[in-house]
């Protein structure tokens, strides 16, 4: 079988798991700031589907012997800086959804670029492409909460 050895590779699984883990620390910033919006449960939802995937990225970062962060990028603040403005202007309600869609499109649009990678190891790709459907379902389950509350919500 395959190992994931070379660099490019590396860099891919480091790169999603450096996105894992600022997806996790922005809705668990809104988690702080989403009490009364009704929103609690997705962020809650979100904060651990993005737990699970940085979980999952780091062991396959540690199996190829490769270190595996926990900051995550410069994004983690400018989350938490978004949520706060839009709690400020009383936006942290279904409003959001389609901004919390385009981040995660930017996330299946990652999880794609990695997938091209045609050298990836078997188990490396089952796993990316588990991790991507799991943000497509999440993402359905955003769009049918946004269609449900009568918003207008993009078809990423």
């Amino acid at each position: 079988m395959p190992t994931l050895s070379t660099q490019n590779r590396l860099d891919l699984l480091k790169s999603l798991h450096d996105g894992a883990v600022d997806a996790r620390n922005g809705y668990a910033e809104a988690i702080e700031d989403a009490e009364g919006y009704g929103l609690t449960p997705l962020f809650t939802t979100m904060t651990a589907l993005h737990q699970k995937h940085a979980n999952e990225l780091a062991a396959a970062l540690h199996g190829a012997g490769q270190p595996a962060g926990n900051d995550g990028f410069f994004m983690t603040i400018v989350h938490g800086t978004f949520i706060n403005i839009r709690a400020l202007f009383g936006c942290l309600n279904q409003c959001i959804l389609p901004a919390l869609m385009n981040g995660e499109a930017r996330n299946v649009a990652a999880y794609n670029k990695a997938l091209d990678e045609t050298r990836l190891p078997a188990e490396i790709r089952a796993l990316l492409a588990r991790q991507r459907d799991a943000l497509l379902a999440a993402m359905h389950i955003m769009r049918t909460q946004g269609h449900a509350s009568g918003m207008t919500v993009p078809k990423t």
